[in-house]
């Protein structure tokens, strides 16, 4: 497939991203299907799109696809910028891509490319030490404390439904405060290292931070070493990840025309 392929028959022009113009895919760069297409760059101006050729019958959506969606876009911001495109978005062909998404954007997306120019997203996710944080709960919450003493009292789990029930939602309660109040904390801590930072929704009951943070790739040891104090005040407590460098989600939203 080249920029002046045709949309003939049952293939489409699926997008990824947009790039500066200067950006070429590695020739074992492989997208989405089955087989998977061979990535290419569409270019006008100073700016490209990163696509593959795909067959418009065979539907998309699993998750092997999402994630060399994924893997590609990611791979392309540890080098350049990069504005993602949401998954699945596809159009008729090279030449509609040229025409129909980046001429008529061109200035708006150099601009948000030259913003990212040196920037990638980093996701932070920290998940409660389940004991630590019950004990928590059990030591500064006199009414769970006592529901627990009592259902041990009781030993018959029949008999104490309620009670769980009630110890439950008084947990759930108290983890949630928790998780917001550490979730301020880590974005405080992360603050003077990032540009931008976005609290995500948590992905399990017992996450106490999920933040996506843009920030300078040249600076990621920054990064690294105020989460690693951070990790230091937690330990035992809280477990934390960095992901990334990756292409900025959280921060971007590039529109694709039906076609």
């Amino acid at each position: 497939m080249t920029s002046h392929a045709s949309g003939a028959g049952d293939n489409r022009c699926y997008i990824y991203g947009i790039v500066p113009a200067d950006v070429e895919p590695t020739p074992d760069a492989v997208g989405v299907g089955d087989p998977p297409g061979r990535v290419e760059a569409i270019r006008h101006g100073k700016i490209a799109a990163l696509v593959s050729e795909i067959d418009a019958s065979k539907q998309l959506g699993s998750p092997e696809d999402l994630t060399a969606h994924q893997r590609l876009l990611d791979a392309a911001a540890k080098d350049a910028p990069v504005l993602p495109v949401r998954f699945g978005a596809a159009m008729t062909s090279p030449d509609a891509v040229a025409e129909e998404l980046l001429a008529p954007a061109h200035d708006e997306f150099a601009a948000a490319l030259g913003e990212l120019e040196g920037r990638a997203e980093y996701v932070v996710r920290g998940r409660y030490v389940e004991d630590t944080v019950l004990r928590e709960v059990l030591s500064e919450n006199s009414e769970a404390a006592s529901l627990r003493d009592e259902i041990r009292a009781a030993g018959d789990e029949d008999a104490t439904r309620d009670l769980r029930i009630r110890l439950g939602e008084i947990v759930n309660e108290a983890v949630t405060a928790k998780r917001e109040a550490d979730t301020r904390a880590l974005g405080d801590g992360l603050a003077p290292h990032c540009v931008a930072s976005k609290v995500r929704e948590p992905i399990h009951e017992d996450d106490a931070a999920n933040i996506a943070v843009l920030a300078e790739t040249g600076k990621q040891a920054d990064l690294e070493e105020a989460l690693s104090e951070v990790a230091r005040d937690w330990e035992g407590r809280v477990e934390l990840r960095l992901l990334g460098p990756m292409a900025p989600y959280d921060f971007v939203a590039t529109p694709v025309p039906e076609g």
